[in-house]
């Protein structure tokens, strides 16, 4: 999948071979915050574009269930990728990191109003769903508007979840924290680093697949980023 890659700078420790911390911009720690938004059925459909099967628990067998669950007895007024592909019924607008555009995109959300409007005031994203006042169908299209950038909390369609004036540390747990020049030499003295000159820098890019394996390490292990990225490396 075709993305665009973002670049991380890792701190490594040659000797225990961990990261100690990435130095990050803005769009990798808005790939983190947006990872916390993600469903359950989003996450396993997302990794399984990357490695085409997915082990996680038994949500994995769960997930394929309900792919081969017949049509017959779901709800007409819904579908499987309701549950499957949550991303697509919930998100007004399309993810802003990079390395999730593409294979979350989707198309502007619309919602409609019972045709009886302004008498009844109830809205859905479903068309022709019974309306509960007068149960004519809800089938008047409007489409949303997203609000412009605020100091709010919700993400704008550009502006993402942090501020892009700082660098950021993400530690191997994916902890987040502007980044210093204290707060590094404070975060060394803490890991009782011995010998610096066992440091390096490991300069990395980050798209799709590499973003799926953070997601998929996350699930599983506190050591996210030793893993993802020094899992198969020999340091010096």
């Amino acid at each position: 999948m075709a993305n665009q890659k973002l670049s991380l700078r890792l701190l490594v420790d040659t000797v225990a071979n961990k990261v100690l911390f990435a130095e990050a911009g803005k769009d990798f720690v808005d790939f983190l915050f947006y990872m916390m938004l993600l469903p359950i059925g989003t996450v396993i459909e997302l990794l399984k574009m990357k490695d085409g099967k997915v082990h996680v628990g038994g949500l994995s067998d769960l997930y394929k269930s309900i792919e081969a669950f017949s049509s017959d007895y779901i709800q007409p007024n819904v579908t499987k990728d309701t549950v499957l592909k949550p991303i697509s019924s919930m998100l007004v607008a399309p993810p802003t990191t990079p390395v999730l555009k593409d294979a979350l995109a989707v198309g502007t959300k619309r919602f409609y109003l019972c045709n009886s409007y302004p008498s009844s005031h109830h809205v859905s994203d479903a068309p022709g769903t019974p309306c509960p006042s007068c149960n004519s169908t809800l089938s008047r299209e409007i489409t949303y508007v997203a609000p412009k950038s605020s100091k709010g909390d919700t993400a704008s369609s550009s502006g993402g979840y942090v501020k892009g004036v700082v660098t950021y540390m993400v530690m191997d747990n994916l902890e987040v924290k502007p980044m210093s020049a204290i707060s590094v030499a404070t975060l060394i003295n803490k890991l009782h680093v011995k010998d610096v000159g066992s440091l390096v820098e490991k300069h990395v890019d980050v798209g799709f697949d590499e973003g799926m394996k953070i997601l998929k390490v996350a699930l599983e292990s506190r050591a996210v980023l030793t893993t993802a990225f020094l899992e198969n490396d020999c340091l010096p």
